[in-house]
């Protein structure tokens, strides 16, 4: 099956937000969105939504942050409601302004926290989530490997790799990261509030060698849900699955998507 590739804008407060959508000539399920993380973007996906897209038959599309790839610029201050504004603001204008009923998610690292939340919000509207390495409260593991991170963008050559995909929102999209992250107004921050709205299936998939977070992470998410959920812990695997385990996510996604026998949809 041929995958192709469309790419768009859609209009959101403060801007407009670049969204691509792969999608073959025959497509099952309702759409499937992935979230990127805190230094993500469209691009940074590589290869992986159209192998999904292929593997699945289902239809994926990626969209940029606002600030973040392709999508406006932002210069405001990083929020530490941003989880919240992306499941409110953001997302919304996405869904809206690609006429969105039903669908399902996809989130890596900081994006599967906003899946949640996202899915906790329209419970009527998501029929599943799939978290890759998601953070569901700030634990030290987390801070450690910020920490670790911040000390490597000294280095003003790392900035330069940052900017390759964000241009000049490049020291913005880091700070969105690290201060927010690392400020005590933050340590608080956690999705138990939410979980116990999310009615969907949810796939909790984690490394068990992630530098951002332990495997508490993915037990307080399946444990913590309403809907049915599943928890796979990955041995010797970082904090990128779908890049170190490419084959193995695109497997696992793919079988959970089929088992959900959603409606045919084109």
């Amino acid at each position: 099956m041929t995958i192709e590739a469309t790419d768009s804008f859609v209009d959101a407060p403060g801007g407009r937000i670049f969204v691509r959508q792969w999608q073959g000539s025959r497509t099952r399920g309702a759409p499937l969105v992935l979230l990127h993380d805190s230094l993500g973007s469209v691009e940074l996906w590589r290869d992986f939504p159209a192998v999904l897209a292929e593997a699945s038959s289902w239809h994926v599309i990626a969209y940029d942050r606002l600030g973040f790839g392709q999508s406006t610029q932002r210069t405001d201050r990083p929020s530490f409601a941003f989880i919240d504004e992306e499941a409110e603001r953001y997302f919304s204008a996405v869904r809206d302004g690609l006429g969105l009923d039903r669908f399902a998610l996809f989130g890596h690292s900081v994006g599967g926290a906003m899946a949640l939340r996202i899915a906790a919000s329209l419970p009527e509207s998501c029929e599943a989530v799939v978290t890759e390495s998601a953070q569901c409260f700030v634990e030290s593991r987390t801070l450690e490997g910020i920490r670790a991170a911040q000390t490597l963008f000294e280095d003003p050559a790392q900035l330069q790799k940052l900017a390759k995909r964000h241009g000049d929102r490049a020291q913005w999209v880091l700070d969105a990261w690290i201060k927010v992250w690392l400020a005590p107004e933050f340590r608080d921050w956690s999705l138990d509030p939410h979980l116990g709205r999310v009615a969907c299936p949810v796939l909790a998939i984690h490394g068990d060698q992630d530098e951002y977070g332990s495997e508490e992470f993915p037990k307080r998410i399946a444990s913590g849900v309403r809907g049915p959920s599943q928890m796979v812990l990955l041995k010797d695997c970082g904090h990128v699955p779908h890049r170190e385990r490419s084959e193995q996510i695109v497997r696992l996604t793919a079988s959970f998507l089929e088992s959900l026998n959603t409606t045919l949809r084109v």
